[in-house]
């Protein structure tokens, strides 16, 4: 989770852990890691960009192998999945 706290939303400047779009990571035996998400907002046109960012933060790690990010939407992200920090951050009333 550390690693992927270096990955930013590029709309919002805040990173995807802190602003609650992780759901999960899953590492195997062998180091294959899925990182199962959200985005804040379906058809985010920065998809694709987020992914790339995702696998490139997890490509450092030398213990992880094939890494693979599941976006999902359920259950759908809201606000109230934002850490205290995203929320001061972006001036949104806990």
């Amino acid at each position: 989770m550390g690693a992927l706290e270096n990955v930013i939303d590029p709309e919002l400047g805040i990173d995807i852990v802190n602003l609650g779009l992780v759901y999960g990571v899953d590492i195997e035996d062998n180091g294959d890691t899925k990182v199962t998400m959200t985005l804040t907002a379906m058809g985010c046109p920065l998809a694709g960009h987020i992914e790339q960012d995702v696998k490139r933060a997890l490509a450092d790690l030398p213990e992880l192998n094939e890494i693979t990010v599941n976006i999902v939407w359920n259950p759908p992200w809201t606000k109230d999945r934002m850490s205290r920090y995203a929320k001061i951050a972006l001036g949104i009333p806990d």
